[in-house]
């Protein structure tokens, strides 16, 4: 009904455009014959926004409810009114695996993961632009810092005031007799954090 309604709204819009062009005064044989041709053209454009399906249009935001199996979507919302939060890189889209037609929606993502998705989330129909993002080479080191990035220093390579990984003879993590595996710069465990599970063995 919306979908209707909308369409009506716009062959409304269309028809007081071409009603205030066809009103002016004093029109030779010339403007008269293109003004046909555009009445002609017009009338295809009515013709073809009757037979327009907004479901499978590039671009369009809709609901995934309203949306067909094996769509290519991308900028999905992962609660509804949340805004887009999924599938926003450059070059990327994910794909409707089921028909959305009950709660969930199954979606395959990028990374090959299936996620099971609320249908009243909104997507964008079609693919993100720019592909060749990820291809695309620095020529130099100044176009890294063209783009804001800084250059990153080892923490071996630093004193041990700065970095845990600091000082020692030769390239070595630990500090002193005992071996530490790699830290940030503020002492935490970089791989898995500090151990929170009781040991059982004592017990």
């Amino acid at each position: 009904m919306a979908l209707l309604r909308g369409r009506t709204a716009s062959l409304n819009l269309f028809n007081r455009l071409l009603h205030q062009s066809f009103r002016a005064p004093n029109r030779n044989l010339s403007s008269v014959a293109a003004d046909v041709h555009n009445q002609s053209a017009i009338e295809n454009m009515k013709r073809d926004l009757l037979n327009l399906d907004i479901n499978s249009q590039i671009g369009s935001c809709m609901p995934i409810a309203s949306m067909r199996i094996g769509t290519f979507i991308h900028n999905i919302e992962v609660n509804p009114g949340q805004g887009g939060k999924l599938v926003r890189a450059a070059g990327t889209s994910a794909k409707i695996l089921k028909e959305p037609k009950s709660r969930y929606c199954l979606i395959r993502l990028p990374s090959g993961a299936e996620k099971l998705i609320d249908t009243r989330c909104r997507a964008t129909v079609g693919t993100v632009s720019n592909p060749s993002h990820g291809a695309k080479k620095l020529r130099k080191a100044g176009q890294s810092r063209w783009l804001g990035r800084r250059p990153v220093v080892r923490g071996v390579a630093m004193n041990p005031v700065d970095h845990p990984h600091g000082g020692g003879e030769g390239r070595s993590k630990s500090s002193g007799s005992y071996g530490k595996g790699s830290r940030t710069p503020w002492g935490k465990p970089c791989k898995c954090g500090f151990k929170t599970a009781k040991n059982r063995r004592r017990n």
